[in-house]
């Protein structure tokens, strides 16, 4: 049987495959797990500068497959394998920990848990052909996984009830218009354009990318004081660290930089 997620590193970058075309790419619990296990291994990698999320086919991931939902609504009991049950139970949460930028290459519908999944990637770039969906008010449902709590900080709050109420489809021009989408390009190109950014990140500190997304993400609910306090503090560890030195190394030398690699330390 084929596995219904892949893994590949391309240079720095670490592609992450969802391999059911056939279902557009639809989620089982045994996927989600190994979209973690992966993203695990690629943060542990030192080759590893980033991680692309994408699907395999036509679709990017059409959210929970049918079965797990019906079976949900049933009240029959879902098997989840013997994994531990997380701190956070939004789905696909996990990536917002991990330390290494994430980019969800959306080459194809994201709906429900698919949205979710593009959601919680850093960024996503988009095919000119894609489209985001919330789908949960369709089916009966609530905001589920954090969606309520990452929308509005993204597209504002009128933007994320719109989106949330109504369950339409957003294209990707749209999308990149309300700050959903971070690039568009043609489908034939969202590869490229994902190995592009990442090429831009090659004289950039691994170690910058990971305190950088952790600041952002803890600054959320923090003060400005509380935030520049603790700015200031990780300022001084970064000063002290050998990547500042070769930092303006680097820039003086007019040369490619070498900084050490990042696993997630």
């Amino acid at each position: 049987m084929a596995a219904s997620v892949s893994y590949a590193r391309n240079g720095k970058l670490a592609l992450i495959t969802l391999e059911r075309p056939d279902a557009l790419n639809a989620l089982t619990y045994d996927m989600i797990a190994d979209v973690e296990r992966f993203a695990r291994q690629a943060e542990s990698d030192p080759h590893v500068l980033a991680i692309c999320i994408t699907g395999a086919g036509r679709g990017f991931c059409a959210g929970i497959d049918m079965s797990v939902l019906t079976a949900h609504a049933a009240g029959e009991a879902v098997s989840r394998g013997d994994r531990p049950k997380p701190a956070n139970p939004a789905m696909f949460a996990f990536l917002l920990d991990i330390s290494k930028p994430v980019i969800a290459a959306v080459n194809g519908v994201a709906a429900g848990g698919g949205f979710v999944l593009a959601m919680m990637c850093d960024m996503r770039f988009m095919a000119q052909e894609a489209s985001l969906i919330t789908i949960f008010s369709r089916r009966g449902l609530i905001a589920e996984h954090g969606t309520s709590w990452l929308l509005p900080r993204m597209v504002g709050l009128s933007r994320a009830l719109d989106l949330l109420w109504s369950s339409r489809k957003v294209g990707a021009d749209e999308a990149y218009r309300i700050g959903l989408a971070d690039r568009v390009a043609p489908g034939v190109e969202l590869s490229a354009a994902v190995e592009a950014y990442v090429a831009e990140l090659a004289n950039v500190s691994p170690r910058a990318l990971a305190i950088i997304k952790q600041q952002v993400h803890r600054h959320l609910e923090a003060s400005l004081l509380d935030a520049s306090v603790e700015s200031d503090a990780l300022m001084k560890d970064a000063l002290a660290h050998p990547d500042a030195k070769e930092g303006a190394a680097h820039f003086v030398e007019k040369r490619p930089a070498r900084f050490a690699p990042w696993t997630g330390e």
